[in-house]
């Protein structure tokens, strides 16, 4: 997972270093294409795959109420801070 990341980083770095070339600023649609080919190629590796879609129901379930979760307390946190930080108080 580090690995993944440490990755990711450094290719946000290169991308910011060699933000003025013009070639690397033409690249972004063949980088979109390329993602959807391999999300399209993760969806067959997970079709084929019997054990994902004998529990998908239980998998998805699972996936649903994390999202809900994740955007609910974000959504709360957003709120919270707004509240503290950002509202302007009335006077009395």
């Amino acid at each position: 997972m580090f690995t993944v990341i440490g990755i990711m980083f450094a290719g946000i770095a290169m991308g910011y270093l060699l933000r003025k070339i013009e070639l690397l600023q033409k690249i972004g649609k063949p980088i979109s294409y390329t993602i959807f080919l391999l999300l399209f190629l993760l969806g067959i590796s997970v079709g084929t795959n019997k054990d994902i879609v004998d529990n998908l129901a239980t998998l998805g379930g699972q996936a649903f109420l994390l999202a809900v979760a994740s955007t609910g307390g974000s959504v709360l946190a957003g709120w919270g801070v707004y509240h503290l930080f950002f509202k302007e108080r009335s006077r009395r």
